[in-house]
């Protein structure tokens, strides 16, 4: 398609006029399809939050930017994005008395990070309300991984996850939906876990009619 990221990949020369070589070329488009799943899943989540917490669709209609990128925040916090996320150490190293050897596998309990009840008040309560108070620390909020992006093992992306997150869920808000009845826990066996139902609504269409949508991340 004219104009796509596809062509812009497929086209594209370096400067000594060659065209990508196909695993680069893979790599390029893959840096494109891979954030928009992500932001596609924690929409989703975002979107039970709202039927879950139906209170935030008023604060989020009538908040402004400063009470949809709490929400955002909160989002990230409560659901489930991820369980962990594995690294191995750099170098031998000792972390909270523990000595560790360079090399080892080590996990991050992102899931159990957020809902430490020493770290987060009420940790089980969803309440965007605690980051209208304050921003994360780079430390404290951790869903798309910890350190500096620049230098740690931190998705780039997340500030731009961020922003359209907080962007998209005032939109979600204003939206004139219903839930028809299904399955809308969320199992922590499956990983990346999403509703199991993933999350149909019901968007009214003209005045006396309605339209299933299935909105979910992928497969």
């Amino acid at each position: 398609m004219p104009g796509s990221p596809l062509e812009a990949v497929a086209l594209h020369r370096e400067q000594d006029g060659t065209l990508l070589d196909p695993h680069t070329a893979a790599v390029e488009l893959l840096n494109i399809i891979r954030p928009t799943v992500a932001i596609a899943w924690f929409a989703v989540f975002a979107a039970h939050a709202l039927h879950r917490q139906p209170g935030g669709l008023d604060q989020l209609r009538d908040g402004g930017p400063a009470h949809a990128r709490a929400f955002a925040h909160e989002v990230r916090r409560f659901y489930p994005f991820v369980p962990f996320i594995g690294g191995a150490a750099a170098h031998d190293l000792s972390l909270a008395g523990h000595q560790i050897a360079g090399g080892t596998l080590l996990l991050l309990d992102v899931y159990g990070h957020h809902h430490d009840p020493e770290l987060w008040e009420r940790p089980y309560h969803f309440d965007a309300g605690r980051f209208l108070r304050h921003e994360p620390g780079r430390d404290a909020l951790i869903p798309q991984g910890g350190g500096d992006a620049r230098t740690g093992h931190r998705c780039p992306g997340e500030d731009l996850t961020l922003s359209l997150l907080a962007a998209l869920s005032p939109a979600l808000a204003d939206l004139d939906f219903a839930v028809p009845r299904q399955d809308l826990s969320i199992p922590l066996s499956r990983i990346p876990t999403r509703p199991r139902s993933g999350f149909v609504i019901d968007v009214a269409g003209r005045p006396g009619s309605r339209r299933a949508r299935r909105f979910q991340p992928p497969v």
